[in-house]
């Protein structure tokens, strides 16, 4: 359906103060979920950055992996397994993490990008990398957990982020740390870890001071219910989280995005957005809206929720949302 003139000129006007707002503001966005391994979502949220960075904003594009190297290590006859939801990475995994992330999923990325009219680089070799890190240390019951090469971020090359971005250019970071102390400078390829997906984005908006931290996934959100999408939470505290946590209805895999925006937000990230990346331009309508259609996470005292009813999630169903229809 096509919207009148009016309409669109309303749905400019609505966008023109968010753009004056983040105008020359970071915008960390993770991309990760099923969505990596589905070519026409991705190129939409790429659509997306294109327009932030078009726009004067300065995105920041953070992103995993995770299917496509369960696909490769099975094919390499190498069995996953995860220790407290985080792949264990022997040197033969890391080798598979290292070749999907960097040759595979980051290069499609910047090339889709530039073919979509956008200017990206890969940040992720040695010359270029913005990510630095350390090993990975759990104790459970007094003792140490084996990991292998996973990895925390300790340091971000915010210089370097900076001159892209202020160019125009947009910084497409797969989420490997290069850890200084283990780099054998006879094979270029020794050193890198690896690092969950949401953390390493949430790293990277912390030491940037980004304005916001938007998880785009393969879910609508937190859900009280998650067989029913009217319970979306629209806008979340920090404590609320953490009451959602110790209760269980947060649980599983949402347990570490959730702590990741929580580690964001105390590190002073304006904003965190846990989005879903299947509907189309999920990116823009949730910073570029007033109701959004994802869940925010907010430090207590500034959450402007808007009730649930009045969500975008509500009239996706055979509904156009802003003249774009919904998958």
């Amino acid at each position: 359906m096509e919207l009148a003139p009016e309409r669109k000129a309303s749905v400019l006007i609505e966008a023109l103060g968010y753009l004056r707002r983040f105008r020359h503001r970071f915008i960390v966005v993770k991309l990760g979920g099923s969505l990596v391994d589905n070519p026409q979502s991705l190129s939409q949220l790429l659509e997306d950055v294109i327009f932030l960075a078009t726009a004067g904003v300065w995105p920041v594009v953070v992103h995993g992996g995770g299917k496509s190297i369960d696909r490769t290590s099975a094919a390499a006859g190498i069995v996953t397994k995860k220790v407290q939801g985080r792949r264990y990475t022997d040197p033969a995994t890391m080798e598979i993490v290292a070749r999907v992330l960097r040759n595979e999923t980051n290069s499609w990325m910047v090339n889709e990008a530039k073919r979509l009219g956008g200017r990206a680089v890969g940040l992720h070799s040695a010359a270029l990398q913005s990510l630095f890190g350390e090993r990975l240390v759990l104790k459970e019951k007094g003792q140490i957990i084996d990991l292998g090469l996973v990895g925390q971020v300790t340091r971000v090359d915010v210089d370097l982020i900076r001159d892209f971005t202020s160019a125009g250019v947009i910084p497409v970071i797969p989420s490997l740390a290069y850890e200084t102390a283990t780099h054998d400078h006879s094979n270029p390829e020794s050193g890198w870890l690896n690092i969950n997906a949401d953390t390493a984005a949430a790293a990277v908006a912390a030491q940037l001071g980004a304005e916001k931290l938007v998880l785009v996934t393969d879910t609508p959100g937190v859900l009280i219910d998650r067989k029913d999408t009217s319970t979306l939470q629209p806008s979340l505290s920090c404590e609320r989280c953490r009451d959602l946590i110790a209760t269980g209805i947060i649980e599983e895999g949402m347990i570490p995005k959730i702590e990741a925006c929580l580690e964001a937000l105390a590190a002073g990230v304006g904003k965190t957005h846990m989005i879903d990346g299947r509907l189309p331009h999920a990116l823009l309508l949730e910073i570029f809206t007033r109701t959004g259609i994802g869940t925010e996470i907010v430090t207590e005292g500034e959450s402007a929720a808007v009730p649930a009813t009045s969500r975008v999630l509500k009239a996706l169903p055979g509904k156009d949302l802003f003249g774009i229809k919904p998958v």
